[in-house]
């Protein structure tokens, strides 16, 4: 019997950011946690949960040399390409789109966001194959009000909910998406898609994917890491068939 080839998986890992509310002259991608870069730490864990996706990292371009630096210095050997970023975010993941030529999944990511596990990274792939789009979101848990010239207003936390990243596209649709003309609204890829008229399905996202922003947040996620059980063979991650989509397609 004739194997069918898997679909082809891509990541695109934003680390073009300065970095300036660490208060620190190195940018935040490159800070130490636990003992080496962040962004070694984000390339890992797409790496670990299949070592066939291709990896593409967006890098300053004055940031290049020291990116080559530090994989020499620790060593790190994970395959993977290096583009440019550009003038905005949205510029950013366009140059890395450019280098994908085949069709498949995309997952866009922040590099600033090195404790995604295994479970959000193979659920996004999977609802981005089946439905053309995956985010991942979590609930707001504290009370919010909106604020309206200069008064503030009581909204019902219920109907909204944080956004995360990998957001996962199939790669025809997200390079469409990015064909439009940039807008200051696209605060996102999932928004950038959602202009072109696509529905952006939800799937279950979690706190500890935190995006690291500040010193406050590296010492959060330097002590979610160290408590962090090891992935062995015994608990890797084994696709369920429900995929906690969050706002799943009518069965009509």
């Amino acid at each position: 019997m004739t194997e069918i080839p898997s679909i082809k998986k891509y990541v695109i890992i934003v680390a073009g950011g300065s970095g300036t509310r660490m208060n620190s002259v190195i940018p935040k991608q490159f800070l130490k946690l636990d003992g080496k870069p962040v962004l070694m730490h984000t390339i890992t864990r797409f790496a670990e949960v299949n070592q066939n996706i291709e990896i593409i990292v967006v890098l300053s371009p004055d940031r290049l040399a020291t990116w080559q630096q530090l994989c020499n210095e620790y060593q790190f050997t994970i395959p993977h390409q290096i583009t440019e970023n550009g003038e905005t975010r949205f510029q950013s993941v366009k140059n890395g789109l450019a280098l994908i030529k085949e069709s498949g999944i995309v997952a866009i990511h922040d590099a600033a966001r090195p404790l995604v596990d295994s479970k959000i990274i193979t659920t996004a792939y999977k609802a981005a194959e089946m439905y053309g789009t995956a985010v991942p979101a979590i609930p707001l848990t504290d009370s919010i009000r909106q604020i309206d010239s200069t008064l503030s207003i009581a909204v019902d936390r219920r109907k909204y909910c944080i956004i995360q990243t990998p957001q996962c596209f199939q790669t025809e649709l997200i390079k469409k998406a990015y064909e439009q003309e940039y807008k200051f609204t696209f605060t996102d890829d999932a928004t950038v898609v959602e202009a072109t008229g696509e529905k952006i399905r939800l799937i279950d996202g979690h706190s500890d994917n935190m995006k690291i922003t500040n010193p406050r947040d590296l010492i959060i996620a330097e002590a979610l890491l160290k408590n962090k059980p090891a992935t062995t063979p015994h608990n890797k991650l084994k696709l369920p068939d429900d995929l906690n989509i969050l706002n799943k397609p009518d069965s009509n």
